[in-house]
C-alpha cells in the first residue's frame, strides 16, 4: 500500500522488496503475491498483466499451445514405448517399427524438426535420400509406413494441432505372389470340405437334442455347407479373381466348357476355359 499526495491510500499492483519488484493481486478471493525477479517496474508489471492474462484463458478453457515436439522426441518418448508395450508378443511387429523409426531419425533433416513443420517435400527427401543409398522402392515404402504410422499417433495423442502432410507410397513397388503348388491346392479343398461336412455333423446333432425334441425348436439346416469348397474350386480351376466369380451368372457358362466374365459396362468379356481336368 502507499500513500498519494492527498493522503490517500491506493492499492500497488507491484511493490518493491529490497531491489526485486513483486506482484499482488487477488483472484477468486484468494490473494496472489509472487517476486517478478526482475528490478526494473515496467517489465516487472508486464509479468503480472501476463499472469492475469494466463488465469483468465485458463477460467474460459484456453490454454497456450505447447510447441509440438520433433520427430526424435516423439519416436523416443511416445511412439517407441507405444511399441514396445503393444507387441511385446510380436517381435516381428516391434522389429518392423523399431527399424523403421531408426531410420527415420539417422536422417537429420527430418528428425530434428517439429512435427508440425515437417512439408512434404521434406519426405520426398527423405525417400530420395533412401533410394540413392541403394534400397528397393518396396523397403523404402515400409519405412515411410512407419512414418504414417507416427503421423497418426501423433495427431491421435493430440501432438499436433494442424493437420500433417500426407505420406504417400513411392509407385513402381513390385509386388510378390504366392503360387500355390498342387498339394497346397488339395489340402485347402480338402480343409474347406471338412468345414461343410462339419456343419452337417453340427446339423444332425442338433436335430436329436434337447431344444429340438424338447423344446420344439428344430436347427436351421444349412443351405449349401460347402459353399467354400465350390467356390474356391471355381476359382482354382479357371484362374477367376474373387470379384470376377461373384459376377459369374449361369448365362455367362458356354457349351464349350469355358465361363465369360464382363470386365466393363460396355459388356467387353474374357473367356476362362477351365483346366483340362477339372475339379467340378
Amino acid at each position: 500500500m502507499a500513500r498519494g499526495e492527498s493522503g490517500r491510500v491506493k492499492a500497488m499492483a507491484v511493490y518493491k522488496r529490497g531491489r526485486v519488484w513483486w506482484y499482488k493481486f487477488t483472484w477468486k478471493g484468494e490473494p496472489i503475491r509472487e517476486s517478478t525477479k526482475q528490478t526494473n517496474k515496467r517489465v516487472a508489471e508486464q509479468i503480472e498483466a501476463a499472469h492475469k492474462t494466463s488465469l483468465a484463458k485458463g477460467e474460459v478453457g484456453i490454454r497456450d499451445r505447447e510447441p509440438a515436439p520433433t520427430l526424435r522426441d516423439f519416436a523416443n518418448c511416445d511412439f517407441l514405448p507405444y511399441c514396445r508395450s503393444n507387441f511385446v508378443a510380436k517381435k516381428n511387429t516391434l522389429g518392423y517399427y523399431e527399424n523403421g523409426a531408426a531410420r527415420l531419425l539417422e536422417y537429420s533433416r527430418l528428425s530434428r524438426e517439429r512435427l508440425d513443420c515437417i512439408k512434404s517435400e521434406m519426405i520426398a527427401g527423405y525417400a530420395r535420400h533412401r533410394l540413392d543409398a541403394g534400397l528397393k522402392i518396396a523397403s523404402v515404402n515400409r519405412e515411410l509406413q512407419v512414418l504414417r504410422r507416427m503421423f497418426a499417433l501423433a495427431a491421435e495423442w493430440g501432438k499436433v494441432e494442424k493437420a500433417l502432410p500426407k505420406v504417400r507410397m513411392i509407385p513402381g513397388e513390385a509386388h510378390r505372389d504366392t503360387v500355390l503348388a498342387g498339394v497346397d491346392e488339395q489340402d485347402y479343398l480338402d480343409a474347406a470340405a471338412a468345414i461343410g461336412f462339419g456343419k452337417l455333423e453340427a446339423y444332425k446333432r442338433a436335430l436329436i437334442g434337447i431344444k429340438s425334441l424338447k423344446r420344439g425348436k428344430p436347427p436351421i439346416k444349412p443351405t449349401d455347407p460347402f459353399l467354400l469348397r465350390d467356390v474356391a474350386t471355381l476359382l482354382l480351376d479357371c484362374g477367376l479373381r474373387p470379384e470376377e466369380c461373384f459376377r459369374l451368372r449361369w448365362e455367362h457358362i458356354r457349351d464349350c466348357g469355358s465361363c465369360a466374365v464382363w470386365k466393363n459396362r460396355e459388356r467387353t468379356a474374357d473367356d476362362f476355359r477351365l483346366r483340362s481336368e477339372p475339379r467340378l
